[in-house]
């Protein structure tokens, strides 16, 4: 039975995405006038209505997006389930870049769903993809995958809890989640294609 492969357009896909995220939140707060504070102000400000050249971080948001919906179909060595969340969180992202906060700063119900459903698919999805099979690659067993949830799980509370608190450190956590969020599923990928292929080589 031939085992299933991640391609290397899914490599591709899973590497655009913490080049996107990072990428685009240092390029597009080095156009803000006046400065822009990424320990306390959330990336969502630098794709607000009225931020300068808000173009950048919603393309980014977009392209990270679409870049979680391709990796989802790329993980083939994955569990149907953790696929499923990994592309819903894609879209969730790309939600948020289609809802943008007001520039009045009075918040956007739709903006703020997006972003939750976001968060939370992006960091259960690991859990979800989980594969007990002992020819699964080791990133998918359980033994990998839910500690990797639970971190991810870890650093969102933080973010959830210093954006209720609002103790100054709302956008360094809000960039320690979305960055752990973007890179877990190029770590997936890395390591499944590289066990893959050993195996390959050792038939």
């Amino acid at each position: 039975m031939t085992e299933p492969t991640v391609p290397w357009w899914g490599l591709l896909s899973a590497t655009a995405a913490p080049v996107l995220l990072i990428g685009g939140w240092t390029v597009a707060a080095a156009q803000q006038r006046g400065g822009f504070d990424p320990v306390v102000e959330t990336i969502s400000a630098l794709a607000a209505r009225g931020a300068t050249d808000r173009w950048i971080m919603t393309a980014a948001l977009t392209g990270l997006g679409v870049s979680h919906i391709v990796t989802a179909l790329a993980l083939r060595p994955a569990a149907t389930a953790g696929r499923i969340v990994l592309a819903c969180g894609g879209l969730a992202t790309v939600l948020v870049a289609a809802f943008p906060l007001p520039a009045d700063d009075s918040g956007s119900t739709a903006h703020a769903v997006s972003a939750g459903a976001g968060f939370l698919t992006l960091a259960l999805w690991p859990a979800l993809a989980v594969r007990r099979s002992a020819r699964a690659p080791a990133v998918v067993r359980p033994q990998v995958a839910v500690p990797a949830a639970a971190v991810l799980v870890g650093v969102v509370t933080w973010f959830g809890i210093e954006l209720s608190a609002d103790r100054g450190y709302v956008g360094l956590s809000e960039r320690a989640a979305a960055g752990a969020q973007a890179i877990w599923p190029l770590a997936t990928v890395v390591l499944a294609r590289r066990e893959l292929a050993k195996r390959r080589r050792n038939r």
